[in-house]
């Protein structure tokens, strides 16, 4: 086999072990990029057949562009999302590749993790103690037990919540566009999930058709003191509206692992500097809002399996002029598509 180069955008210490335990027999030359790929960095990528990216870098039209002139063939997404890809501009371009799933038990888990940290107020607890101050008040949460959860979003992270929901004893009800058929989920509209759960997470991927679904509007159709967990994509919920909401004390707490405008801030340290994101600065001064970045992925096990998938899509892609998990815009659309995905998809 061809020794194969890639070009590593946004790597991180923890990615970088997972790969080079990965290619362990050194059947690709990868180089490492602490920066993101954007318009100003991709000349990064000159002399590489591929370029692997994440949630935060921006492929977009003139990156595409750039990248087809220097005859890289391979855009590998090391993520499930692909909402940071302009895919339809790439299609007869540059091929792409993803990680459909790496560990949903890791993001389910973490959903989770939010909300018992929330609604039990473990970290203020946490940061008392610390102080050895061992007052409870302020500090009383509420049972799970026979609260209804709303699930949007039913792929193998939301299904999974389900059965982790279900094991606390509470009632789930679920919205997806696509229903599983035969799973046994309590499907029901979406403004039924806006008007009849305690508690909505989100497990789908961001569309042109639902960012923004949680706005002023549905907020206000919410039950008031709603708590809202997204361990998804930041821009499926208006931060603005989001701050009012809790402001207007209609929604009781915000757990969220992703944030809209995240790209310039998550994966890094600010903590000696001031972050200009007022919006962002306001989210984490409210009491009942936990921020974590982006990190529900984050498990070794996860780490291992994105490595390995993303390795045998660029081995595959080349040695068997095919990929099992090649993005394409026509695809979701069998109509548009056409093909039974044993090829290329062009």
């Amino acid at each position: 086999m061809k020794k194969y180069k890639i070009a590593f955008f946004d790597a991180k210490d923890y990615d970088k072990n997972s790969f080079i335990r990965s290619n362990k027999d050194d059947r690709f030359e990868i180089n490492y990029f602490d920066t993101r790929l954007t318009e100003d960095t991709c000349r990064l990528a000159e002399g590489s057949d591929v370029v692997c990216v994440f949630v935060n870098d921006d492929v977009n039209r003139k990156v595409i562009d750039t990248l087809v002139s220097m005859n890289v063939k391979l855009i590998a997404l090391r993520c499930a999302g692909y909402n940071n890809v302009d895919v339809e501009y790439a299609y007869e371009k540059i091929h792409i590749v993803r990680v459909p799933a790496y560990s949903p038990y890791a993001v389910a888990e973490h959903a989770m993790a939010l909300l018992l940290t929330s609604i039990r107020r473990i970290h203020k607890a946490y940061i008392r103690t610390k102080d050895f101050n061992f007052s409870l008040n302020g500090l009383t949460g509420f049972d799970l037990h026979g609260k209804t959860v709303g699930i949007i979003g039913t792929g193998k992270i939301g299904r999974i919540f389900i059965d982790i929901c279900k094991g606390f004893g509470m009632n789930v009800i679920a919205y997806d566009k696509f229903p599983a058929e035969g799973s046994g989920i309590n499907y029901v509209s979406l403004p039924e999930i806006w008007e009849k759960s305690d508690i909505i997470s989100f497990h789908c991927p961001l569309t042109d058709e639902n960012r923004h679904m949680v706005n002023a509007e549905s907020i206000a159709r919410m039950k008031k003191g709603v708590v809202l967990i997204n361990t998804s994509r930041g821009a499926l919920i208006d931060t603005e509206a989001l701050v009012e909401g809790i402001k207007q004390r209609q929604i009781g707490a915000a757990c969220l692992d992703v944030y809209e405008e995240e790209s310039n801030v998550f994966f890094h340290d600010y903590s000696n500097h001031i972050v200009d994101d007022d919006t962002l600065a306001r989210l984490i001064s409210m009491p009942n809002v936990i921020v974590t970045s982006h990190q529900a992925f984050l498990t070794e096990e996860a780490l291992s399996n994105i490595a390995d998938t993303t390795l045998e899509n660029v081995e595959e892609f080349f040695e068997n002029d095919y990929s099992k998990n090649e993005v394409c815009y026509k695809c979701p659309d069998v109509a548009k598509c056409g093909q039974k995905h044993s090829k290329k998809c062009f």
